[in-house]
Protein backbone atom coordinates (compact mmCIF):
# COMPACT_ATOMS: atom_id res chain seq x y z
CA UNK A 1 0.00 0.00 0.00
CA UNK A 2 0.94 3.51 -0.63
CA UNK A 3 2.16 5.35 2.71
CA UNK A 4 -0.11 8.25 2.10
CA UNK A 5 -3.02 6.12 1.72
CA UNK A 6 -1.80 4.19 5.30
CA UNK A 7 -2.02 7.65 6.78
CA UNK A 8 -4.77 8.61 5.33
CA UNK A 9 -6.66 5.32 6.23
CA UNK A 10 -5.81 5.89 9.90
CA UNK A 11 -2.61 4.28 10.04
CA UNK A 12 -3.22 0.97 8.59
CA UNK A 13 -0.94 -1.43 9.14
CA UNK A 14 0.74 -3.41 6.04
CA UNK A 15 1.73 -6.13 8.44
CA UNK A 16 3.47 -9.02 8.24
CA UNK A 17 3.91 -9.47 3.94
CA UNK A 18 5.17 -13.51 3.86
CA UNK A 19 5.18 -16.53 1.95
CA UNK A 20 6.16 -19.98 1.71
CA UNK A 21 7.27 -23.30 -0.37
CA UNK A 22 7.43 -26.90 -0.79
CA UNK A 23 10.42 -28.88 -0.27
CA UNK A 24 10.41 -32.64 -0.47
CA UNK A 25 10.01 -32.81 3.08
CA UNK A 26 8.03 -36.28 4.54
CA UNK A 27 5.20 -36.28 6.21
CA UNK A 28 3.09 -38.95 7.32
CA UNK A 29 0.54 -37.41 5.21
CA UNK A 30 -2.71 -38.87 4.08
CA UNK A 31 -6.09 -40.64 5.03
CA UNK A 32 -7.43 -37.68 4.03
CA UNK A 33 -11.53 -37.23 4.33
CA UNK A 34 -13.47 -34.46 3.36
CA UNK A 35 -16.73 -33.90 5.51
CA UNK A 36 -19.36 -31.19 4.19
CA UNK A 37 -21.67 -30.64 6.79
CA UNK A 38 -24.86 -28.81 7.35
CA UNK A 39 -25.11 -25.33 7.91
CA UNK A 40 -24.90 -24.87 11.71
CA UNK A 41 -28.26 -23.15 12.02
CA UNK A 42 -30.26 -26.05 12.45
CA UNK A 43 -33.74 -24.43 12.53
CA UNK A 44 -32.79 -22.79 8.88
CA UNK A 45 -33.04 -23.94 5.22
CA UNK A 46 -29.57 -25.57 4.71
CA UNK A 47 -28.00 -22.19 2.58
CA UNK A 48 -27.27 -23.42 -0.77
CA UNK A 49 -24.11 -21.39 -1.51
CA UNK A 50 -21.31 -24.13 -0.85
CA UNK A 51 -19.09 -21.26 0.43
CA UNK A 52 -21.78 -21.31 3.60
CA UNK A 53 -20.96 -24.98 4.64
CA UNK A 54 -18.34 -25.81 6.81
CA UNK A 55 -15.83 -27.65 5.62
CA UNK A 56 -12.97 -29.94 7.09
CA UNK A 57 -10.66 -31.94 5.18
CA UNK A 58 -8.27 -33.72 7.63
CA UNK A 59 -4.82 -35.44 7.24
CA UNK A 60 -2.27 -36.88 9.54
CA UNK A 61 1.53 -35.75 9.58
CA UNK A 62 4.41 -35.75 12.00
CA UNK A 63 6.95 -33.13 13.19
CA UNK A 64 10.30 -33.37 14.46
CA UNK A 65 10.99 -30.63 17.92
CA UNK A 66 14.19 -31.12 20.20
CA UNK A 67 14.96 -34.63 18.87
CA UNK A 68 11.60 -36.16 19.49
CA UNK A 69 8.81 -36.86 17.12
CA UNK A 70 5.37 -35.56 17.45
CA UNK A 71 2.23 -36.79 15.62
CA UNK A 72 -0.79 -35.08 14.92
CA UNK A 73 -3.43 -34.75 13.20
CA UNK A 74 -4.19 -31.72 10.59
CA UNK A 75 -7.68 -29.90 9.97
CA UNK A 76 -8.01 -27.98 7.16
CA UNK A 77 -11.26 -26.03 7.11
CA UNK A 78 -13.93 -23.05 7.02
CA UNK A 79 -16.47 -22.07 10.00
CA UNK A 80 -19.82 -20.16 9.08
CA UNK A 81 -19.70 -16.83 10.97
CA UNK A 82 -23.50 -15.14 11.21
CA UNK A 83 -23.50 -11.15 10.32
CA UNK A 84 -25.66 -8.87 12.31
CA UNK A 85 -29.15 -9.82 11.72
CA UNK A 86 -27.94 -13.16 12.61
CA UNK A 87 -27.86 -14.97 8.87
CA UNK A 88 -25.16 -16.93 7.48
CA UNK A 89 -22.75 -14.35 5.52
CA UNK A 90 -19.21 -15.29 5.77
CA UNK A 91 -16.69 -18.68 5.99
CA UNK A 92 -13.33 -17.97 7.87
CA UNK A 93 -10.97 -20.70 7.31
CA UNK A 94 -8.68 -22.40 9.28
CA UNK A 95 -5.64 -24.73 9.78
CA UNK A 96 -5.69 -26.58 13.31
CA UNK A 97 -2.67 -29.23 14.26
CA UNK A 98 -3.82 -31.57 17.48
CA UNK A 99 -1.06 -33.71 18.58
CA UNK A 100 -2.05 -37.34 18.58
CA UNK A 101 -0.58 -38.90 21.70
CA UNK A 102 -1.11 -35.58 23.88
CA UNK A 103 -1.94 -36.88 27.50
CA UNK A 104 -5.09 -34.51 29.52
CA UNK A 105 -6.36 -34.86 25.63
CA UNK A 106 -9.27 -32.07 25.48
CA UNK A 107 -7.27 -30.33 28.52
CA UNK A 108 -4.40 -29.79 26.67
CA UNK A 109 -3.58 -26.07 25.81
CA UNK A 110 -5.08 -24.93 22.55
CA UNK A 111 -3.27 -21.52 20.77
CA UNK A 112 -5.61 -19.00 18.14
CA UNK A 113 -3.04 -17.47 16.32
CA UNK A 114 -3.46 -15.06 13.60
CA UNK A 115 -1.77 -11.98 11.38
CA UNK A 116 -3.06 -8.92 11.40
CA UNK A 117 -2.94 -6.06 8.46
CA UNK A 118 -5.99 -5.47 9.13
CA UNK A 119 -6.43 -7.53 6.08
CA UNK A 120 -4.08 -10.01 6.25
CA UNK A 121 -4.61 -14.28 6.24
CA UNK A 122 -2.21 -16.25 8.58
CA UNK A 123 0.05 -17.27 6.01
CA UNK A 124 2.91 -15.85 7.91
CA UNK A 125 2.81 -17.53 11.12
CA UNK A 126 2.09 -20.75 10.13
CA UNK A 127 4.51 -20.98 7.42
CA UNK A 128 6.91 -18.82 9.07
CA UNK A 129 6.75 -19.20 12.55
CA UNK A 130 4.95 -21.97 14.54
CA UNK A 131 3.16 -24.33 12.13
CA UNK A 132 4.90 -27.73 11.94
CA UNK A 133 6.94 -26.59 8.73
CA UNK A 134 8.68 -23.94 7.69
CA UNK A 135 9.67 -21.99 4.71
CA UNK A 136 13.46 -21.24 4.63
CA UNK A 137 14.02 -17.18 3.45
CA UNK A 138 16.99 -15.18 3.68
CA UNK A 139 17.85 -13.71 6.97
CA UNK A 140 18.44 -9.88 6.23
CA UNK A 141 18.79 -11.03 2.56
CA UNK A 142 17.24 -12.01 -0.29
CA UNK A 143 16.94 -15.62 -0.53
CA UNK A 144 17.19 -18.23 -3.28
CA UNK A 145 14.53 -18.14 -5.74
CA UNK A 146 11.43 -20.61 -6.34
CA UNK A 147 12.01 -23.59 -5.62
CA UNK A 148 11.67 -22.73 -2.08
CA UNK A 149 13.31 -24.39 0.77
CA UNK A 150 9.85 -26.15 2.92
CA UNK A 151 11.67 -27.57 5.89
CA UNK A 152 10.98 -29.59 9.53
CA UNK A 153 10.08 -26.88 11.82
CA UNK A 154 11.69 -27.46 15.32
CA UNK A 155 10.35 -24.51 16.56
CA UNK A 156 6.70 -25.35 16.06
CA UNK A 157 4.75 -24.62 19.18
CA UNK A 158 2.91 -28.07 19.30
CA UNK A 159 5.41 -29.72 21.73
CA UNK A 160 3.84 -27.00 24.22
CA UNK A 161 -0.27 -26.41 22.95
CA UNK A 162 -2.41 -27.33 19.91
CA UNK A 163 -2.62 -24.85 17.35
CA UNK A 164 -5.18 -23.03 15.13
CA UNK A 165 -4.13 -20.66 12.24
CA UNK A 166 -7.03 -18.33 11.83
CA UNK A 167 -7.83 -16.72 8.55
CA UNK A 168 -9.52 -13.47 9.50
CA UNK A 169 -12.77 -12.44 7.24
CA UNK A 170 -12.05 -12.25 3.42
CA UNK A 171 -8.92 -13.52 3.30
CA UNK A 172 -7.85 -17.41 3.27
CA UNK A 173 -9.99 -19.29 1.66
CA UNK A 174 -12.78 -17.75 3.13
CA UNK A 175 -15.42 -15.51 1.55
CA UNK A 176 -18.68 -13.38 2.11
CA UNK A 177 -21.75 -15.06 0.63
CA UNK A 178 -24.98 -12.99 -0.79
CA UNK A 179 -26.97 -14.69 -3.43
CA UNK A 180 -29.25 -12.94 -5.96
CA UNK A 181 -29.74 -13.76 -9.48
CA UNK A 182 -28.89 -10.04 -10.89
CA UNK A 183 -25.08 -10.00 -10.58
CA UNK A 184 -25.03 -6.61 -9.84
CA UNK A 185 -27.27 -6.97 -7.27
CA UNK A 186 -25.71 -9.90 -5.89
CA UNK A 187 -21.94 -7.68 -5.46
CA UNK A 188 -23.72 -4.90 -3.92
CA UNK A 189 -25.33 -7.43 -1.39
CA UNK A 190 -21.59 -8.66 -0.63
CA UNK A 191 -20.22 -5.19 0.03
CA UNK A 192 -23.27 -4.31 2.11
CA UNK A 193 -22.67 -7.73 4.01
CA UNK A 194 -19.05 -7.02 4.50
CA UNK A 195 -19.44 -4.07 6.75
CA UNK A 196 -20.78 -6.71 9.77
CA UNK A 197 -16.99 -7.86 9.08
CA UNK A 198 -14.32 -4.92 8.17
CA UNK A 199 -14.13 -3.08 10.88
CA UNK A 200 -12.34 -3.31 14.53
CA UNK A 201 -15.11 -3.83 16.71
CA UNK A 202 -16.71 -5.82 14.01
CA UNK A 203 -13.32 -7.94 13.50
CA UNK A 204 -13.28 -8.92 16.66
CA UNK A 205 -17.06 -9.72 16.65
CA UNK A 206 -16.03 -12.49 14.01
CA UNK A 207 -12.62 -13.65 15.51
CA UNK A 208 -14.73 -14.18 19.26
CA UNK A 209 -17.82 -16.29 17.56
CA UNK A 210 -15.31 -18.38 15.42
CA UNK A 211 -13.14 -19.22 19.00
CA UNK A 212 -16.31 -19.97 20.39
CA UNK A 213 -17.10 -22.11 17.39
CA UNK A 214 -14.36 -23.84 17.16
CA UNK A 215 -14.66 -25.20 20.94
CA UNK A 216 -17.77 -26.29 20.76
CA UNK A 217 -16.88 -28.35 17.40
CA UNK A 218 -13.58 -29.52 19.11
CA UNK A 219 -15.05 -30.13 22.56
CA UNK A 220 -11.67 -27.69 23.90
CA UNK A 221 -14.18 -25.24 26.20
CA UNK A 222 -12.07 -26.96 29.17
CA UNK A 223 -8.66 -26.39 27.63
CA UNK A 224 -6.24 -23.34 28.89
CA UNK A 225 -6.84 -20.98 25.96
CA UNK A 226 -4.24 -19.01 24.64
CA UNK A 227 -4.32 -15.95 21.80
CA UNK A 228 -1.47 -15.13 19.14
CA UNK A 229 -1.56 -12.39 17.49
CA UNK A 230 0.77 -10.47 15.30
CA UNK A 231 1.03 -6.64 14.77
CA UNK A 232 -2.93 -5.19 13.87
CA UNK A 233 -3.47 -8.99 15.59
CA UNK A 234 -1.79 -7.45 18.71
CA UNK A 235 -5.03 -4.63 18.31
CA UNK A 236 -7.23 -7.46 17.70
CA UNK A 237 -5.54 -9.02 20.56
CA UNK A 238 -6.14 -6.57 23.16
CA UNK A 239 -9.99 -5.82 22.22
CA UNK A 240 -10.90 -9.71 21.72
CA UNK A 241 -9.32 -10.51 25.28
CA UNK A 242 -12.09 -7.90 26.52
CA UNK A 243 -14.59 -8.94 24.24
CA UNK A 244 -14.14 -12.68 25.11
CA UNK A 245 -13.83 -12.03 28.92
CA UNK A 246 -17.51 -9.64 29.35
CA UNK A 247 -19.78 -10.30 26.39
CA UNK A 248 -18.72 -14.19 25.94
CA UNK A 249 -17.71 -15.25 29.22
CA UNK A 250 -14.25 -16.85 28.61
CA UNK A 251 -11.55 -16.44 30.15
CA UNK A 252 -8.28 -16.00 28.66
CA UNK A 253 -4.66 -17.97 30.79
CA UNK A 254 -3.03 -15.95 28.33
CA UNK A 255 -2.76 -13.10 25.62
CA UNK A 256 0.92 -13.14 23.32
CA UNK A 257 1.61 -10.00 21.54
CA UNK A 258 4.27 -9.82 18.53
CA UNK A 259 5.30 -6.91 17.36
CA UNK A 260 2.68 -4.81 19.05
CA UNK A 261 0.53 -1.93 17.97
CA UNK A 262 -2.37 -1.05 20.40
CA UNK A 263 -2.37 2.80 19.86
CA UNK A 264 -2.05 3.61 16.25
CA UNK A 265 -1.31 7.67 17.49
CA UNK A 266 1.97 6.10 18.14
CA UNK A 267 2.67 4.89 14.97
CA UNK A 268 5.85 6.48 13.08
CA UNK A 269 4.40 6.11 9.60
CA UNK A 270 2.67 9.84 9.43
CA UNK A 271 3.05 12.09 12.53
CA UNK A 272 3.46 14.58 10.03
CA UNK A 273 -0.06 14.71 9.32
CA UNK A 274 -0.66 15.62 13.06
CA UNK A 275 1.57 18.71 13.72
CA UNK A 276 2.20 19.46 17.81
CA UNK A 277 1.93 15.47 18.18
CA UNK A 278 5.57 14.67 18.51
CA UNK A 279 5.38 11.50 20.74
CA UNK A 280 5.55 9.44 17.18
CA UNK A 281 9.30 10.73 16.76
CA UNK A 282 10.16 9.93 20.01
CA UNK A 283 9.52 6.66 20.29
CA UNK A 284 10.62 5.57 16.84
CA UNK A 285 14.77 6.77 17.48
CA UNK A 286 15.63 3.87 19.39
CA UNK A 287 14.71 1.72 16.02
CA UNK A 288 16.56 4.33 13.61
CA UNK A 289 19.65 3.75 15.96
CA UNK A 290 19.38 0.05 15.81
CA UNK A 291 19.07 0.12 12.18
CA UNK A 292 22.24 2.63 11.78
CA UNK A 293 23.85 0.37 14.03
CA UNK A 294 23.27 -2.76 12.25
CA UNK A 295 24.62 -1.00 8.63
CA UNK A 296 27.22 0.36 10.64
CA UNK A 297 26.49 4.39 10.46
CA UNK A 298 26.81 5.46 13.76
CA UNK A 299 30.47 7.25 14.13
CA UNK A 300 32.94 6.96 17.01
CA UNK A 301 34.28 3.01 18.29
CA UNK A 302 31.35 0.48 18.05
CA UNK A 303 29.93 -0.74 21.28
CA UNK A 304 26.89 -2.97 22.02
CA UNK A 305 23.54 -2.41 20.50
CA UNK A 306 21.67 -2.63 24.27
CA UNK A 307 24.32 -0.27 25.52
CA UNK A 308 23.60 1.98 22.58
CA UNK A 309 19.99 1.85 22.74
CA UNK A 310 19.97 2.85 26.56
CA UNK A 311 21.79 6.33 25.93
CA UNK A 312 19.55 6.89 23.08
CA UNK A 313 15.82 6.02 24.74
CA UNK A 314 17.01 8.59 27.71
CA UNK A 315 17.79 11.41 24.55
CA UNK A 316 14.55 10.28 23.36
CA UNK A 317 12.59 11.50 26.82
CA UNK A 318 14.74 13.81 27.53
CA UNK A 319 16.65 16.20 25.68
CA UNK A 320 14.98 15.42 22.06
CA UNK A 321 11.93 15.67 23.50
CA UNK A 322 12.65 18.82 25.29
CA UNK A 323 13.23 20.38 21.75
CA UNK A 324 10.47 19.32 20.43
CA UNK A 325 8.36 20.64 22.86
CA UNK A 326 9.76 24.28 22.10
CA UNK A 327 8.25 23.98 18.58
CA UNK A 328 8.94 27.46 16.94
CA UNK A 329 10.42 28.83 19.77
CA UNK A 330 13.60 26.87 19.32
CA UNK A 331 16.87 28.71 19.03
CA UNK A 332 19.12 28.13 16.05
CA UNK A 333 21.69 27.22 18.67
CA UNK A 334 19.65 25.25 20.24
CA UNK A 335 18.66 22.76 16.80
CA UNK A 336 21.60 22.89 15.42
CA UNK A 337 22.87 20.94 19.01
CA UNK A 338 20.19 18.38 18.75
CA UNK A 339 20.59 17.75 15.04
CA UNK A 340 23.91 16.87 16.17
CA UNK A 341 22.88 15.13 18.49
CA UNK A 342 20.26 13.13 16.24
CA UNK A 343 22.94 12.51 13.76
CA UNK A 344 25.03 10.65 16.37
CA UNK A 345 22.33 8.47 17.26
CA UNK A 346 20.42 7.75 13.33
CA UNK A 347 23.15 8.34 11.13
CA UNK A 348 21.50 10.62 9.16
CA UNK A 349 23.67 14.13 8.30
CA UNK A 350 23.46 17.05 10.11
CA UNK A 351 21.86 19.16 7.68
CA UNK A 352 19.41 17.07 6.57
CA UNK A 353 18.46 16.68 9.96
CA UNK A 354 17.86 20.49 10.65
CA UNK A 355 16.04 20.95 7.15
CA UNK A 356 13.20 18.51 8.90
CA UNK A 357 12.82 20.49 11.66
CA UNK A 358 14.66 17.65 13.72
CA UNK A 359 11.59 15.34 12.35
CA UNK A 360 12.33 12.30 10.69
CA UNK A 361 9.31 9.60 9.57
CA UNK A 362 9.98 6.09 8.84
CA UNK A 363 9.73 6.59 4.96
CA UNK A 364 12.28 8.99 4.83
CA UNK A 365 14.08 7.36 6.94
CA UNK A 366 14.23 4.12 4.96
CA UNK A 367 15.26 6.18 2.12
CA UNK A 368 18.02 8.43 3.10
CA UNK A 369 19.44 6.11 6.28
CA UNK A 370 21.74 4.38 3.05
CA UNK A 371 21.06 6.90 0.46
CA UNK A 372 24.87 7.95 -0.87
CA UNK A 373 25.06 4.18 -1.27
CA UNK A 374 21.29 4.60 -3.40
CA UNK A 375 20.10 1.73 -1.60
CA UNK A 376 16.47 1.61 0.58
CA UNK A 377 16.30 -0.03 3.65
CA UNK A 378 13.16 -2.06 4.85
CA UNK A 379 10.31 -1.12 6.79
CA UNK A 380 9.19 -4.26 8.74
CA UNK A 381 13.09 -5.06 9.02
CA UNK A 382 15.43 -2.46 8.38
CA UNK A 383 18.23 -4.79 8.25
CA UNK A 384 17.00 -5.75 4.49
CA UNK A 385 18.32 -3.63 1.57
CA UNK A 386 17.43 -3.02 -2.08
CA UNK A 387 17.84 -0.85 -4.90
CA UNK A 388 16.11 2.77 -4.69
CA UNK A 389 13.55 3.50 -7.00
CA UNK A 390 13.82 6.63 -7.63
CA UNK A 391 16.94 9.07 -5.96
CA UNK A 392 14.67 12.04 -5.68
CA UNK A 393 12.04 10.61 -3.79
CA UNK A 394 11.52 11.96 -0.47
CA UNK A 395 10.15 8.53 1.37
CA UNK A 396 10.76 4.86 0.21
CA UNK A 397 8.90 3.54 -2.41
CA UNK A 398 8.68 0.29 -1.60
CA UNK A 399 9.71 -2.18 1.50
CA UNK A 400 12.62 -4.45 0.87
CA UNK A 401 11.91 -7.20 3.43
CA UNK A 402 8.54 -7.48 2.13
CA UNK A 403 9.53 -7.90 -1.98
CA UNK A 404 12.36 -10.11 -0.54
CA UNK A 405 10.40 -13.14 1.07
CA UNK A 406 6.57 -12.21 -0.01
CA UNK A 407 6.58 -14.79 -2.98
CA UNK A 408 8.43 -17.57 -0.75
CA UNK A 409 5.44 -17.52 1.76
CA UNK A 410 2.72 -17.10 -0.59
CA UNK A 411 4.28 -19.95 -3.16
CA UNK A 412 5.18 -22.79 -0.28
CA UNK A 413 1.92 -22.38 1.29
CA UNK A 414 -0.01 -23.05 -1.63
CA UNK A 415 1.52 -25.77 -2.37
CA UNK A 416 1.45 -27.38 1.14
CA UNK A 417 -2.14 -26.62 1.81
CA UNK A 418 -3.03 -28.40 -1.36
CA UNK A 419 -0.43 -31.17 -1.44
CA UNK A 420 -0.01 -32.40 2.15
CA UNK A 421 -3.04 -30.83 3.81
CA UNK A 422 -5.08 -31.95 0.52
CA UNK A 423 -6.98 -28.86 0.67
CA UNK A 424 -8.75 -26.17 -1.63
CA UNK A 425 -7.47 -27.97 -5.21
CA UNK A 426 -9.76 -25.35 -6.57
CA UNK A 427 -9.97 -23.02 -3.96
CA UNK A 428 -7.92 -19.19 -4.59
CA UNK A 429 -6.18 -18.58 -1.69
CA UNK A 430 -6.84 -14.50 -0.57
CA UNK A 431 -3.61 -14.00 1.42
CA UNK A 432 -4.62 -10.00 1.83
CA UNK A 433 -7.90 -8.05 1.67
CA UNK A 434 -6.05 -4.59 1.70
CA UNK A 435 -8.48 -2.89 -0.81
CA UNK A 436 -11.47 -3.59 1.05
CA UNK A 437 -12.98 -0.51 3.39
CA UNK A 438 -12.24 -0.90 6.75
CA UNK A 439 -14.10 0.96 9.51
CA UNK A 440 -11.71 2.10 12.53
CA UNK A 441 -14.11 3.58 15.27
CA UNK A 442 -14.29 1.41 18.06
CA UNK A 443 -16.17 1.10 21.49
CA UNK A 444 -13.99 1.12 24.48
CA UNK A 445 -14.73 -0.06 27.91
CA UNK A 446 -17.56 1.75 29.04
CA UNK A 447 -18.18 3.97 26.38
CA UNK A 448 -22.08 3.40 25.02
CA UNK A 449 -21.37 3.25 21.30
CA UNK A 450 -17.97 3.46 19.04
CA UNK A 451 -15.85 6.77 18.96
CA UNK A 452 -14.30 7.53 15.25
CA UNK A 453 -11.04 8.05 16.55
CA UNK A 454 -7.25 6.94 16.11
CA UNK A 455 -7.88 3.81 17.53
CA UNK A 456 -6.70 2.37 20.85
CA UNK A 457 -7.07 -0.56 22.43
CA UNK A 458 -4.97 0.00 25.20
CA UNK A 459 -7.82 0.89 27.81
CA UNK A 460 -9.65 -3.15 26.54
CA UNK A 461 -6.19 -4.72 27.31
CA UNK A 462 -5.94 -2.61 30.69
CA UNK A 463 -9.68 -4.11 31.91
CA UNK A 464 -9.26 -7.65 30.70
CA UNK A 465 -6.60 -7.33 33.16
CA UNK A 466 -8.42 -6.29 35.93
CA UNK A 467 -11.63 -8.55 35.18
CA UNK A 468 -9.04 -11.27 35.35
CA UNK A 469 -6.17 -11.10 37.55
CA UNK A 470 -4.55 -13.79 36.35
CA UNK A 471 -4.45 -13.09 32.92
CA UNK A 472 -0.91 -13.14 31.41
CA UNK A 473 0.70 -10.94 28.75
CA UNK A 474 3.75 -11.44 26.77
CA UNK A 475 5.30 -9.17 24.63
CA UNK A 476 7.83 -9.92 21.84
CA UNK A 477 9.31 -6.91 19.53
CA UNK A 478 12.28 -6.95 17.22
CA UNK A 479 14.61 -4.19 17.35
CA UNK A 480 14.64 -3.68 13.19
CA UNK A 481 10.83 -3.04 13.13
CA UNK A 482 9.56 -0.02 11.70
CA UNK A 483 6.46 -0.60 11.41
CA UNK A 484 5.36 -1.06 15.25
CA UNK A 485 8.57 0.15 16.72
CA UNK A 486 9.65 -1.59 20.16
CA UNK A 487 9.88 1.48 22.56
CA UNK A 488 6.14 2.80 21.17
CA UNK A 489 5.20 -1.48 22.30
CA UNK A 490 7.70 -0.33 26.05
CA UNK A 491 5.83 2.75 25.98
CA UNK A 492 2.26 1.08 25.48
CA UNK A 493 2.74 -1.01 28.28
CA UNK A 494 4.34 1.13 30.50
CA UNK A 495 1.38 3.47 30.62
CA UNK A 496 -1.38 0.65 30.69
CA UNK A 497 -3.90 2.03 33.19
CA UNK A 498 -3.32 -1.22 35.86
CA UNK A 499 -2.55 -1.94 39.14
CA UNK A 500 1.21 -2.45 39.86
CA UNK A 501 0.72 -5.94 41.14
CA UNK A 502 -0.56 -6.77 37.67
CA UNK A 503 2.15 -5.56 35.62
CA UNK A 504 4.14 -9.16 37.24
CA UNK A 505 1.47 -10.36 34.80
CA UNK A 506 3.59 -8.80 31.47
CA UNK A 507 6.87 -10.37 30.63
CA UNK A 508 8.91 -8.38 27.55
CA UNK A 509 11.58 -9.68 24.97
CA UNK A 510 13.57 -8.60 22.42
CA UNK A 511 14.98 -9.78 18.95
CA UNK A 512 17.37 -9.72 16.50
CA UNK A 513 15.13 -9.21 13.66
CA UNK A 514 12.38 -6.98 12.86
CA UNK A 515 8.65 -7.42 12.55
CA UNK A 516 8.53 -11.12 11.91
CA UNK A 517 11.91 -11.75 14.25
CA UNK A 518 11.19 -15.22 13.59
CA UNK A 519 12.82 -15.25 10.03
CA UNK A 520 15.84 -15.01 11.78
CA UNK A 521 16.24 -19.06 13.08
CA UNK A 522 17.82 -18.03 15.90
CA UNK A 523 15.19 -15.70 16.91
CA UNK A 524 12.60 -17.98 16.54
CA UNK A 525 14.57 -20.74 18.64
CA UNK A 526 14.91 -18.10 21.51
CA UNK A 527 11.04 -17.02 20.58
CA UNK A 528 9.91 -20.38 20.64
CA UNK A 529 11.87 -21.08 24.32
CA UNK A 530 10.01 -18.08 25.84
CA UNK A 531 6.29 -19.03 25.03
Amino acid sequence: MNRSSVVVAGFLLVLSLHAVAADSISTTATSTTSINAKSEKSDATPPTDPHLIPVQNESQGSVTIAGQRIDYRAIAGTLIIDDKKDEPTASMSYVAYFRRDADGGAKRPITFLYNGGPGSATVWLHMGAFGPRRVVTGDGVRGPAAPYQVVNNEYSLLDASDLVFIDAPGTGFGKFVATDPDKEKQRAKVKEKEKDFLGVDEDVRAFAIFIEKFLSKYQRWNSAKYIFGESYGTTRSAALSFALQTRHRTDLNGVILLSQILNFSFSPDGPEFNPGVDLPYQLVLPTYAASAWHHHKLPGAARELPTVLADVEQFALGDYAAALAKGTQISAEERHAAAEKLGQYTGLPVAYLEKSNLRVNGGQFEKMLLDDQDMTVGRLDTRYTGPTMDPLDKEAAYDPQAAAISSAYIAAYNDYVRNTLKYGPDETYKASNYEAHWNFAHRPPNAHEPIDQTVNVMPDLAAAMKMNPRLKVMLNSGYYDLATPFFAADYEMNHLAIQPALRKNIETYYYEGGHMMYVNADSLKTLHANI
